[in-house]
């Protein structure tokens, strides 16, 4: 299952986050979702660019229901380094963190840009429905920054861990959505499984270098969080199966 597929079967009108939108993949199908208050969040100045363009494309102006921020999120308000590692001349957007410098990689050469953070519940956003994270590693002090949110709103999440951004992630940021209420899900065989089924030592083995591509068979790294008050509902409704 594919994150926007996540998000459309449990749409529900409201404030949807893309929190690390890049060039758009998420933030522009959030913004044709019906009832939808989409904000966009983007620190790495190109991809914001790119971001505000495609919206242009898309919609003719920067549509009055989406907003975009440059800031970074985090646990706490100031400012960070965000590193872009460029491997042969070619930057690797995907990789840009908050959370590591890659200095230990001989294979690419660093760009960094000073970023502003803030926490997401600084902005006071109420009716959040849904959030989608991927933050290279700094998952959990988005999440850290969010408690008033994900505790007053109950959004369904999706978001993108992986190891070899952060070691433990897999373990932490999971168990700090169960302090929190949610219950913690990935796909894989076409079938959602809870995540204490979830082996990082087979379903997730890639290197930290971004310049070695090869991964394990199956690398699962998108998981799916549902409010534990709301979640059999869901599940029982039939939305998340394979055709939904």
């Amino acid at each position: 299952m594919e994150e926007l597929d996540f998000h459309r079967a449990l749409h529900r009108p409201g404030v949807l986050l893309d929190i690390g939108a890049h060039d758009g993949l998420l933030t522009i199908p959030f913004g044709r979702l019906p009832g939808s208050r989409v904000h966009g969040f983007e620190p790495l100045p190109s991809a914001m660019a790119r971001l505000r363009a495609a919206l242009l494309a898309e919609f003719g102006e920067i549509p009055a229901h989406v907003t975009l921020h440059a800031e970074a999120l985090g646990a706490t308000e100031g400012e960070a380094t965000l590193t872009l590692p460029v491997l042969d001349g070619v930057p690797q957007e995907q990789w840009a963190s908050i959370s590591k410098d890659y200095s230990e990689h001989r294979s690419v050469t660093r760009q960094a840009h000073r970023v502003r953070v803030i926490t997401l519940d600084s902005l006071s956003l109420t009716d959040v429905t849904a959030i989608k994270l991927d933050a290279e590693g700094a998952e959990q002090e988005v999440l850290e920054g969010a408690r008033r949110t994900l505790t007053q709103s109950r959004p369904v999440l999706s978001i993108e861990i992986e190891e070899r951004h952060r070691t433990g992630s897999t373990r932490d940021v999971p168990a700090l959505l169960d302090g929190l209420g949610y219950a913690g899900f990935f796909w894989h065989a076409q079938a959602l499984h809870p995540i204490t089924g979830f082996d990082a030592a087979t379903m997730q083995v890639a290197s930290p270098d971004p310049a070695v591509f090869a991964a394990s068979d199956p690398y699962i790294f998108s998981f799916f969080f549902l409010p534990r008050e709301l979640a059999a509902g869901m599940l029982a409704s039939g939305r998340l199966r394979p055709e939904a």
